[in-house]
């Protein structure tokens, strides 16, 4: 750890810019370094200068296996560039507080009482309860801190800004009290108990694991609580291509139901033939058994089954094609992903909001607009949210101008995808 002083010393005299420009980019380290200051000198400001940690966690993108990670299939997905950066201080008590940008009051969450309370769901004191909950059940180390905390993950633009804040939250337990034992895959695991048991929240695991592993990772969850988790390098720019997320403005408020109704429909399909999920299903033997399974789950069990045992197959795909290269078959499957689950999935349209239906007016508008260039998806849990976008550089300006016409300004988000490393914030050659 370093004082507070130090860290602003090593922002304002540049040695943390290498750092800056592998987590941002070249051309965001003036702007991450105006960021840094303020965050720095606010924690200065209400905790003296004392030596402090600072640990950030990305958000994350998914790039393949739409629903599929809940029903134990394989999942394509990225740490992105936006992130939760805190800053903390181990105070000795059990008390931990958090100030948190677009939050005025102090969040405090009493270390003694970690059961999930009726009426914290949907907040950050939940999630701060829920992974200490998980660090506790675990066996590991948990004592009170204060920390600054500064959230660049959009919400509600599909990049898991709860999974990040979770992922952070878990950083700071384990490298102040448990000099950094607990693993990445570890800390996803504890951050998705968080959401599922005290968030209230069903999520399947691969917006944790994404934000706590990083880089762009084929991730196998046949065995659920250890996952194969491999990275896969390539970068998208190269290839002469601006990922992006399309936030059409979409509230997922009310959309639990909807969104808690997939698993449970393709679980319902899969016990029909005598099983739990729906990993280990064969295309061969749902077509055969279709008008069974259609019967005792409903046409649209039936629909999404046949999505997942497809979708997950895919997600495997382009990983294989990303790691030779292939960017056009990669864009080939991603379109076939989105077809997937516009037709098969059904979370495109929400039944609650039917006459609105901005994700398939995204979807459209995008696929109208690059005829037939780059490639478009739904991407997340669905039924809102956003739209993930592959735009050939050259039209990415005019993408932007045309979507935001009807999304609103800052709608068209671009993405860079965070390789793994930087998990703990020092200056090149500093030790932890």
């Amino acid at each position: 750890m370093l004082r507070i002083s130090s860290y602003i010393n090593a922002v304002e005299m540049g040695k943390l810019d290498t750092v800056l420009a592998e987590l941002y980019g070249e051309k965001d380290i003036p702007l991450q370094k105006q960021r840094y200051l303020f965050l720095l000198r606010r924690m200065e400001k209400w905790a003296g200068d004392d030596l402090t940690l600072m640990v950030s966690a990305p958000g994350r993108t998914e790039l393949g296996g739409n629903h599929t990670d809940h029903n134990k299939g394989v999942v394509l997905a990225a740490g992105v560039s936006f992130d939760c950066l805190a800053v903390a201080m181990p105070t000795g008590g059990n008390v931990v507080r958090v100030r948190s940008e677009g939050f005025p009051d102090v969040i405090e969450v009493d270390l003694t009482e970690l059961e999930p309370r009726e009426g914290e769901e949907g907040t950050p004191a939940a999630l701060i309860r829920g992974v200490a909950d998980g660090f506790v059940q675990a066996g590991y180390t948990i004592e009170g801190f204060d920390a600054c905390i500064s959230g660049e993950v959009p919400v509600g633009a599909g990049l898991s800004s709860s999974a990040a804040f979770e992922v952070c939250i878990g950083r700071i337990f384990n490298e102040l009290f448990n000099d950094g034992t607990v693993s990445r895959v570890e800390l996803a695991r504890i951050g998705r108990r968080a959401e599922n048991l005290h968030f209230g929240k069903p999520c399947g695991f691969m917006d944790q694991l994404a934000c706590a592993v990083q880089g762009v990772l084929s991730i196998d969850f046949k065995d659920e609580q250890n996952p194969k988790v491999t990275e896969v390098d390539v970068d998208f720019e190269s290839f002469g291509y601006q990922l992006c997320v399309v936030d059409t403005g979409g509230d997922h408020a009310d959309l639990t139901p909807e969104y808690a109704a997939i698993p449970e429909e393709m679980c319902s399909a899969a016990r029909v033939l005598g099983q739990e999920t729906a990993r280990g299903l064969t295309m061969e033997l749902v077509l055969e058994k279709a008008a069974e399974i259609r019967r005792l789950a409903g046409g649209r069990g039936l629909l999404r089954l046949i999505h997942f045992i497809e979708e997950s197959e895919r997600a495997q795909l382009q990983a294989d094609v990303l790691r030779h290269g292939d960017i056009h078959k990669f864009l080939r499957l991603v379109n076939a992903s989105g077809d997937s689950s516009w037709k098969l999935l059904q979370n495109c349209i929400s039944l609650k909001h039917a006459n609105e239906q901005p994700i398939t007016v995204a979807l459209t508008l995008t696929e109208r607009f690059l005829e037939g260039r780059g490639a478009w998806r739904i991407q997340g849990g669905g039924f809102a949210g956003t739209i993930q976008a592959y735009v050939p550089s050259e039209m990415f300006e005019s993408y932007t101008a045309y979507m935001e016409t009807v999304f609103g300004s800052g709608s068209v988000v671009p993405l860079r995808i965070r390789k793994s490393g930087n998990e703990v914030i020092l200056p090149k050659g500093t030790e932890a």
